[in-house]
Parts: structure tokens; C-alpha cells; sequence
């Protein structure tokens, strides 16, 4: 018999999880062919979340999980969940219910089909604001244009991975990381799904603009070198643009004859070319950041406590 992990990362989710966990049980309840492992991932949690969870894992074995020693971020907890689980395939979701779990019949189709990506594409983003949904629109559209991999748009965590995609994403170990550009990346057969995406069932969102801000810069350094050709692209129209203001400020003044007050065209030109290079060192400055962070080769997590039984990190 087949073997699904489902991952569910979470952070403060104690309000939305014991319904959660009963749409969840009812629903694996109710497919008998293959078996099921729900894997946790606490990711620091300061409510009662992994207080919850160990009493979901007291009355039902399915249950397992995956305590964190402190808050490392989503991105860790889901590469996290993936060298946990055992599954033949896992499937990832959000805790908070925006994912709906009567899904996973149909993911599970598909990869039986043979497909080892079967991702869900929002077809409604129910709950959101205007103004989150069209940074998210520009987001994509402007990662879709610095790279030639295809970007599945509108699209989230929540998948179905075969065995052979966990291990590729396994073999990712960097400490900045994107899983949406990762899943683009390692390639294999894919599949979509769509489906209308819930508001969330309790509580509040942990993804605020800084965050989600952070989240669209290492989608886009990591995925793609793009950015550090812009001072190439900017070179030309910038030096173009000197020769043009160089030869009318020669015509004006031989022929017009009609002097240049040279204290304006001084503050306007350092202005565009202080700007110039202050944007270029912010490019370079994030990829340098990276660079840094990379280098320092530190673990991506520490786990406090798996199932109940401590962790040595050694």
C-alpha cells in the first residue's frame, strides 16, 4: 500500500486547528487505499499549537510532527517537512484552511496518472484585498520576464510531489530560499488543478507587506541573475543620453548664443546618476547578502523534539 505525507507547516495556529484536523481525519478516513501520514511542522509556535498537536498524535498515529527549537520561517519548515516524511509522495497545504483538504482525491488522481506535479491554481483568491492581489499579479509577471523557466502563476504551496521531486528538492540546501521558483526549477511532469481558495477559517495571517516584500526579493535573487544586468541595460540609454545633452548644450550655446545656467544641469545630473548607482548597489548588495549567508554553511533548523522523542543535534 502506498504511502501520502501530507506537510502542514505551522505557526500560532491553535484557533484554526482542531478543524483542521477534522476535515483532515474525515476525509483520509474515507480512502481506504493507501495510508497517510500528517506530518506538523511548529515552526516556534507561542500559543498552544504544538500542545494541540500532540494531542492529535495521542488519539490518532497518523499524526506526526515536527517541533522547531525556535521560529526558522515557512521556507525552512517546508524543506523541514520534506526530510521527514515518508512518504511515496507529499503533499503540502496551509494550516489555515485556505487550502481546501477535499482536494487531495483529485491531486491524488492526477498522480496516479503518472503526472509528479500536480499543483492547485487559485481560480479565486477569496478574502484578499485588491491591492494584495495585484502586487501578487505584478509579482509574477515581472519573475515570468527575468527568467526563461516557466512560473506557475497564481499558484501556492498546496501540491501533490512524487518521491523523486522530494528528493530533488532535498538536494536544494540553500539557506534563502523559494520553494515556488524551486518547484519551477527542478522541472519533471506537471500538472494543474484549479480551484476557488478559501478565506482563512480563524485567526490572522502571518504574512504582512515587509514579509511578503522579503518573500518577492528571494523569489526573484534566487531564482535568477537577471538583476545584475541591469547596469548593462541601464549603461546605454544613460551614456546615450549624456551624448544627446552634451551636443545640445554645444548647439545652444554657439548658435543661440544663449548661456547655460550650469549650477542646474550639475544638481539634475547627480541626482540621476546618484540614483543610478544607489540602485545598483542595492542589486549588488543582495546577491553579495546572499553570497554571505551561503557561506557560512549553518544547519537550516534545529528540531527540538520529533514524535514526542528529543532531539541530539550534534
Amino acid at each position: 500500500m502506498k504511502k501520502i505525507s501530507i506537510i502542514i507547516p505551522a505557526y500560532n495556529e491553535e484557533e484554526s486547528l482542531p478543524m483542521l484536523y477534522d476535515r483532515i481525519e474525515k476525509l483520509i478516513n474515507s480512502i481506504n487505499s493507501y495510508e497517510f501520514e500528517v506530518l506538523f511542522v511548529n515552526d516556534g509556535s507561542k500559543d498552544n499549537t504544538i500542545k494541540l498537536i500532540k494531542e492529535f498524535r495521542q488519539k490518532d498515529n497518523r499524526i506526526c510532527y515536527i517541533d522547531f527549537s525556535r521560529n526558522f520561517g515557512k521556507e525552512i519548515a517546508m524543506i523541514a517537512g520534506l526530510d521527514y516524511a515518508k512518504g511515496d509522495c507529499v503533499i503540502f497545504m496551509d494550516a489555515d484552511l485556505q487550502d481546501p483538504p477535499e482536494l487531495i482525491p483529485e491531486l491524488i488522481k492526477y498522480w496516479e496518472e503518472g503526472y509528479d506535479d500536480v499543483y492547485a491554481r487559485r481560480s479565486s483568491r477569496k478574502g484578499e484585498t485588491f491591492l494584495k492581489k495585484f502586487t501578487s499579479k505584478m509579482y509574477y509577471k515581472v519573475l515570468q520576464s527575468l527568467t526563461r523557466i516557466p512560473i506557475q502563476k497564481d499558484t501556492g504551496d498546496f501540491r501533490l510531489l512524487d518521491r523523486r521531486c522530494v528528493n530533488a528538492l532535498k538536494k536544494l540546501r540553500e539557506s534563502q530560499r523559494c520553494s515556488k521558483s524551486m518547484f519551477s526549477w527542478i522541472g519533471y511532469n506537471k500538472k494543474e488543478v484549479l480551484y476557488e481558495r478559501d478565506p482563512r477559517i480563524a485567526g490572522s495571517t502571518k504574512w504582512n507587506y515587509r514579509r511578503l516584500i522579503d518573500l518577492a526579493i528571494d523569489g526573484i535573487t534566487s531564482f535568477t541573475t537577471s538583476p545584475l544586468r541591469i547596469s548593462t541595460y541601464l549603461s546605454i540609454p544613460t551614456f546615450l543620453s549624456l551624448f544627446v545633452y552634451f551636443i545640445y548644450v554645444i548647439i545652444k550655446c554657439f548658435i543661440v548664443n544663449e548661456a547655460v545656467q550650469a549650477y542646474q544641469a550639475i544638481i539634475l545630473l547627480i541626482l540621476f546618476f546618484s540614483g543610478i548607482q544607489i540602485l545598483l548597489f542595492g542589486v549588488i548588495g543582495e546577491y553579495l547578502g546572499r553570497i554571505f549567508n551561503e557561506t557560512k554553511n549553518r544547519p537550516l533548523y534545529f528540531v527540538n523534539e520529533y514524535n514526542e522523542e528529543k532531539e541530539m543535534n550534534e
